[in-house]
């Protein structure tokens, strides 16, 4: 095994940790860097999902706190019984529409064109959104109610196109339906531990098998990278939202989107 491929590993990890929970499309950039570095196939493939799986250990381990609450007063408290259905009413619609076309998206829209228009047209929807939004009603996580959680979850479906972001799609859904900047990011924390450990378990149940063993030690590396990337975002985000806002995201996916198409067109 060469350096270069735990090199490679620890940038991929950097990228996922880093990307995971803002909004500029993780997947999109784990495609985009993955194809420039020549990373793919059935390792890259797999080496993405696993990694994935750090950044959500960033968020349970970020709110162990909250999570260890909720599971121990679950039949006892109210409030948790509330957090636990808005959480599973807000993953609701990606499970199912994940169901029916899990498949087709990975196999037809997983492609770096598809990343690159995704993320300038992101960009552009999120400058829209940041300037036309409702002024927000809900200004805490406990105050989303089951049936703003159930649309949040439906705004999130729109993430599985790559390159349109996960996060972002739950936050700008949440800003437009009046939920304010930090309860909408915080959401989007808890919403994405769901919906990732279930993607991110199919996927590993169907390609787990191809790897062969000397993959391990790059997925691992790949793996603590993005957990320990992931922790430092999950950490600043929601203060940096609260008083700046998503414009700098939508710059830069705009930026990104422009130069990674202009390559394309060169290549």
């Amino acid at each position: 095994m060469e350096l270069y491929d735990f090199l490679v590993a620890a940038l991929l990890g950097l990228v996922e940790g880093l990307t995971e929970f803002i909004p500029v499309s993780s997947t999109g950039h784990l495609i985009l860097v993955g194809d420039l570095l020549g990373f793919g196939g059935t390792q890259g493939e797999v080496f993405e999902v696993v990694i994935q799986l750090g950044a959500i250990l960033a968020v349970v381990w970020f709110y162990r706190e909250k999570f260890f609450h909720v599971a121990v007063s679950l039949l006892s408290e109210p409030a948790s019984r509330r957090f636990a259905t808005i959480i599973f009413l807000g993953f609701l619609p990606a499970l199912v529409v994940g169901a029916f076309a899990h498949d087709f998206i990975k196999s037809v829209l997983f492609s770096p064109w598809v990343v690159s228009v995704s993320l300038i047209l992101g960009g552009f929807a999120i400058l829209a959104i940041e300037r036309w939004h409702l002024p927000p009603k809900a200004r805490t996580v406990e105050a989303i109610t089951p049936l703003l959680a159930l649309k949040i979850g439906f705004c999130q479906c729109v993430s599985m196109i790559p390159g349109v972001s996960r996060s972002g799609a739950t936050i700008m859904g949440a800003l437009l339906l009046g939920v304010a900047r930090a309860p909408a990011t915080e959401f989007s924390f808890f919403l994405a531990v769901p919906t990732m450990l279930a993607a991110s378990s199919y996927d590993m149940y169907k390609s787990w098998s191809l790897l062969q063993a000397h993959d391990l030690a790059v997925i691992v590396v790949g793996f603590v990278v993005a957990f320990l990337s992931a922790l430092v975002v999950v950490k600043w985000l929601v203060g940096f939202v609260s008083t700046n806002g998503f414009s700098s995201f939508a710059y830069y996916r705009i930026i990104i989107g422009v130069v990674m198409l202009a390559i394309l067109f060169a290549s």
